[in-house]
């Protein structure tokens, strides 16, 4: 399958004028370090940022709560702890899901450009 795939792009990169094929080399596969900072670029940086913000903050009280659990004997105070920390990670859950589903979401749109330009290469060709 990965030759199929790679006789696909050479035949693709061909059809193409050299600012086009650079371009479309960059819209090639990235790796997971990539995606994760593909997330920071683009309009929604600043609400990423923030996220992360409060993620880091959401997880330093959950530390923070797991250890007031077990340094306590009183048992109101373990139930309003490990319901603390429950939340706390569950706003860390969250957030890092949406965090995936952002990289996903590039993912997707990076694929949608490489057909966008496989048509538009098609019907320039076509043309011809």
């Amino acid at each position: 399958m990965k030759t199929d795939m790679e006789d696909i792009d050479k035949l693709i990169k061909e059809t193409l004028s050299e600012e086009e094929a650079r371009f479309y080399d960059d819209l090639g596969e990235q790796g997971m370090y990539g995606m994760l900072i593909g997330v920071f670029k683009g309009k929604n940086k600043w609400i990423l940022v923030i996220m992360n913000l409060v993620n880091l903050a959401f997880f330093a009280f959950g530390v923070y709560s797991v250890v007031q659990f077990f340094s306590t004997d009183v048992t109101n105070e373990l139930i309003m702890w490990a319901g603390s920390t429950f939340i706390s990670l569950m706003f860390v859950s969250m957030i890092k899901l949406f965090m995936w589903l952002q990289m996903d979401k590039n993912v997707l749109m990076r694929e949608l450009k490489r057909l966008e330009l496989q048509v538009s290469s098609l019907s320039g060709k076509m043309s011809d």
